[in-house]
């Protein structure tokens, strides 16, 4: 089991920035790769970033690509998603994932923190 938390979410003005946290526990973080997502209303979850288990690889959706940078500490059991630019459309419940494979697909990974808010206004 992999317990996930997130935080850092909040409200910001377009073009500010935020870094979120994930803080792991329970079996080691390290074992996994780590992806963030995030849920608008009424729109279904998608994919956000992704990152391998050792932090070598990174991928990221279109959207975000060059605004968002993921990373993670293994040390810290610790993922981040810095977030940079933000637009409104960005707006979302943001959640961290773990899995034992990456992927952009949200059924392939087995857990899941509670969701931080992330709102951007215009």
């Amino acid at each position: 089991q992999v317990q996930l938390v997130e935080s850092g979410g909040g409200l910001v003005q377009a073009g500010g920035s935020l870094r979120l946290s994930c803080a792991a526990s329970g079996r080691i973080f390290s074992s996994y790769a780590m992806g963030w997502f995030r849920q608008a209303p009424g729109k279904e979850r998608e994919f956000v970033a992704g990152i391998s288990w050792s932090g070598g690889r990174s991928y990221y959706a279109d959207s975000v690509k060059g605004r968002f940078t993921i990373s993670r500490d293994n040390a810290k059991n610790t993922g981040y998603l810095q977030m940079n630019s933000l637009k409104p459309e960005d707006t979302a419940v943001y959640y961290c994932a773990a899995s034992t494979v990456q992927s952009r697909t949200p059924s392939v990974y087995g857990y899941w923190g509670q969701g931080t808010q992330v709102t951007v206004s215009s």
